[in-house]
């Protein structure tokens, strides 16, 4: 399982509320891509960023959990992943926004199975083990129904919304609800 730390709690720090969040679909519009794997492809769908500050600055860990199987397809690089989610974080952070973490799956089932790709749930346990999150505080965003799965073999609620929508009703959902 691949992964890149983009921000790691400070030391004593422990946020135990997680948001995790699947990437093509979900934080980015994947319309007339397959893949998404290139900056200039990238453009984040309506109400990501301000989401993403949203739940930042309500104390939530945001994670990302992404299959990436054009890597094992021979589509493009995990380089062209990193650079994609450096790309990701660096428009975030102008804007006062962060992700946590980024964990991704660059396997593919017609190459080889693995335990991390969804709706297996081996990237959202790892982060769970890695930063002691309260699974019954914490969910996942997805666009796919192996992201909803994911989450339930995980034991975290799933909230399934429409491809390439605007986050903030489901964001504002959320922040209310933890209130």
């Amino acid at each position: 399982m691949e992964k890149i730390t983009t921000l790691q709690p400070a030391k004593g720090e422990h946020k135990s509320r997680a948001i995790f969040l699947d990437r093509d679909g979900t934080i980015n519009s994947d319309e007339g891509h397959y893949y998404i794997y290139k900056k200039e492809d990238f453009v984040f769908n309506p109400g990501v960023i301000d989401g993403i500050r949203r739940l930042n600055e309500a104390g939530y860990l945001v994670i990302v959990v992404t299959n990436q199987g054009g890597v094992a397809k021979g589509e493009y690089t995990i380089e062209d992943v990193e650079a994609v989610h450096a790309y990701m974080c660096a428009e975030l952070k102008k804007h006062g926004a962060r992700i946590d973490k980024i964990y991704y799956c660059h396997h593919h089932d017609s190459v080889a199975p693995c335990s991390c790709r969804k709706p297996a749930p081996g990237m959202i346990e790892q982060a769970i083990r890695e930063f002691d999150i309260d699974k019954s505080a914490s969910l996942l965003i997805g666009d796919g129904g192996r992201d909803i799965e994911a989450a339930e073999a995980a034991g975290i609620r799933g909230i399934k919304i429409k491809k390439n929508s605007d986050l903030t009703p489901v964001i504002d959902h959320i922040l209310k609800e933890s209130l």
